[in-house]
């Protein structure tokens, strides 16, 4: 899996020069995007903040995330397909394709997929099971639900390792953000089997069942 996982990361710094010249124009707005997406521990985000060349920042920003490993990567390479990002920089949508054409060929070179690159599939993808993979903006409101048993939660629900959950305190200092980087690494690790439903119901069960009302969104299928 580690030669699959890399992929990401390869792709950052083959490409690492060109975004720097590209980000460098607005290099505050990719660090606050960055940022609301968790890509960065607070010690890495105050890091980069500090550094008043924009040149400099990106490139800061740029090797933190590449430094936090595949799962960074891939969320840089996600905002960097985001409309805001697209809009504000035209430059680049060369990443779309860059991204497509480099994960496509790891796709179809081995059947096997690492959990950070079947995070590239897109929302509203539909599973084999004919449910839609959950997506960021359910997993926040799922997030927001959940209070003071999140650990609990990500041991028994989600089956995440206790080491990770620790990491995932250490990187973010808001609740709403631990909760949310615990969904978002269940879903990564999930991969086809992220579906809304399936969250759902690993949600519903024993003593640390959501309300329903706070979490039957999950169920529509619109």
């Amino acid at each position: 899996m580690a030669e699959e996982t890399a992929a990401e990361i390869q792709l950052l710094r083959s490409q690492k020069a060109k975004l720097i010249e590209i980000l460098s124009s607005d290099a505050d707005f990719v660090l606050q995007h960055a940022d609301s997406r968790c890509l960065l521990s607070l010690h890495g985000y105050q890091q980069v903040k500090a550094c008043r060349n924009p040149s400099e920042k990106v490139t800061d920003l740029l090797d933190h995330i590449i430094q936090r490993g595949p799962e960074a990567a891939q969320g840089l390479l996600e905002l960097l397909k985001d409309q805001a990002l697209q809009e504000t920089f035209p430059l680049l949508h060369f990443i779309k394709d860059l991204q497509v054409s480099t994960l496509s060929s790891e796709t179809t070179r081995k059947k096997r997929q690492a959990p950070e690159l079947q995070e590239t599939m897109p929302a509203k993808q539909i599973c084999n099971n004919g449910s839609h993979l959950v997506t960021e903006k359910q997993l926040m409101t799922v997030a927001r639900a959940i209070g003071r048993c999140w650990r609990e939660i990500g041991r028994l629900a989600l089956g995440i390792h206790s080491v990770k959950l620790e990491q995932i305190e250490e990187d973010h200092i808001l609740h709403v953000e631990r909760v949310f980087a615990m969904l978002r690494y269940w879903r990564i690790r999930q991969r086809e089997k992220a579906t809304a439903a399936h969250l759902h119901s690993l949600l519903s069960r024993e003593d640390w069942a959501l309300p329903p009302e706070r979490i039957d969104f999950l169920l529509d299928t619109d």
